[in-house]
């Protein structure tokens, strides 16, 4: 009989709180603040910090900086505006970064 598993997680390195499911990676070749980065199209489990501008690599975006719920680690950010027409898929998004986040369930 085959083992049952639940689907696939990345959890917040610092508490194992679940913070995403590897079916929402839309990309893992994005750069963070600390190395890689994956953009995921959803998020759960985080709380989102106030909106700023950043001039970032691929430009000015509107970014929020997302936080565990439950240690307040900082994962991450949201991009919550793109200004450049090529960056607006990016808009609603999450940058979860490599070092911030640990598999679960694989």
């Amino acid at each position: 009989m085959a083992e049952l598993s639940g689907p696939r997680l990345y959890s917040c390195c610092n508490c194992r709180n679940h913070v995403a499911y590897h079916d929402d990676v839309m990309s893992k070749a994005f750069q963070g603040r600390h190395g890689r980065a994956f953009l995921f199209s959803h998020a759960m489990n985080i709380v989102v910090g106030p909106k700023e501008d950043r001039n970032l690599m691929t430009g000015l975006h509107t970014v929020a900086d997302v936080y565990c719920c439950d240690c307040r680690q900082v994962l991450g950010w949201k991009y919550e505006r793109a200004y450049e027409e090529s960056q607006k898929y990016k808009e609603g998004k999450f940058i979860l970064e490599k070092s911030k986040i640990v598999n679960e369930n694989w």
